[in-house]
């Protein structure tokens, strides 16, 4: 917290504006209700009570600093009509085309910050993984078929080495060098062995979350989902929970959500059934614990995984998966005005 509190002092120290409009972005992006410094002051309910006082206190230094660094630019633009324009010598003498951010990591920044207001943290690990921590360490059997060659790029043809085919080898990784509470999600690029198409490729990007605790049930998971949904797809949005099975959680479920194009009534996108797809959550499986060395006996937690490219294409209705890595600039450009 302390840290991120000093990252967002550097970053207000160091804005600027040209334009009245510019210093408009600036305010949204950091005192608007769901800008930076509201997100903090939206965790600090996760704060230990010995560290509230100064945690509390840096907190209302960094929202009267944003405040006045952003009155002080209005007071001089008004006065002045425009600020003074630096001049970069290291600029090229050609036009410069500002680009945009991708879709990818636009929808994958928008779901770390919903989670983030419910106490979840980040954490990454290396996508070159060891069979133990992508299969052995969740419970999956010799003989799963997410270990043959025709689903796993493994490295030089070494069995125990290989590209993660998932983000859940980052949670076993966690789960094994730390104690609970653990509260995180793991975003990060994956990769398998699949014909690329309009709607498969052989690599894609994965937010996985999981919580585990002292008395954490499937209620938790349900209304933490709900939660996202509601906040990533509307406040409308409804969802249901369908039975499901993965070697890593028991119970199972695959969450679907009421279709944001026809609002559930049903529609091509959704094959007419008023449901789409999202993720896959469950119970973490007690074998999965004490094969990180946490008793299962103490703890209990839940875990969930989504495809950041599927939520993209419900969001922004993308229906070509490839689009997504051939760096055409015309599709890039379409998300200028997403953010």
């Amino acid at each position: 917290m302390k840290v991120r509190i000093k990252q967002l002092t550097d970053e207000i120290n160091a804005l600027y504006a040209n334009t009245m409009d510019e210093v408009e972005i600036l305010r949204i992006k950091y005192l608007s209700k769901k800008g930076e410094v509201s997100a903090l002051f939206n965790y600090f309910r996760n704060v230990p009570n010995d560290e509230k006082r100064e945690i509390g206190q840096l907190l209302n230094d960094l929202k009267n600093l944003a405040q006045d660094k952003i009155n002080g630019m209005k007071e001089t633009l008004s006065a002045t009509g425009k600020m003074e324009k630096r001049n970069d010598l290291t600029r090229t003498a050609e036009p410069v085309k500002l680009g945009t951010r991708h879709p990818l990591m636009l929808v994958k920044q928008e779901i770390a910050e919903i989670f983030s207001r419910i106490g979840f943290t980040i954490s990454e690990g290396p996508e070159i993984e060891d069979d133990w921590h992508v299969f052995g360490a969740l419970n999956f059997p010799p003989e799963h078929p997410a270990r043959d060659m025709q689903d796993t790029f493994f490295i030089e043809k070494n069995p125990d080495v290989l590209l993660r085919t998932h983000t859940s080898s980052v949670q076993t990784r966690i789960m094994s060098s730390q104690q609970p509470p653990i509260r995180m999600i793991f975003p990060g690029r994956v990769y398998r062995n699949e014909a690329i198409s309009y709607r498969a490729h052989c690599f894609f990007h994965q937010v996985e979350g999981l919580y585990i605790d002292k008395n954490v049930s499937f209620a938790d998971l349900k209304q933490a989902l709900l939660y996202f949904a509601k906040e990533m797809f509307g406040a409308d949005t409804q969802i249901r929970l369908r039975p499901s099975y993965f070697p890593f959680t028991e119970p199972s479920a695959e969450m679907d959500i009421s279709c944001n194009l026809c609002g559930g009534e049903g529609c091509a996108f959704c094959k007419y059934t008023g449901w789409v797809e999202i993720l896959g959550c469950g119970m973490v499986d007690p074998n999965v614990l004490k094969n990180c060395g946490i008793d299962p006996e103490i703890y209990s937690g839940y875990a969930f995984g989504m495809g950041v490219e599927r939520i993209t294409n419900l969001k922004y209705q993308v229906k070509d998966l490839r689009l997504f890595s051939e760096n055409d600039v015309r599709f890039l450009e379409e998300f200028k005005g997403a953010y």
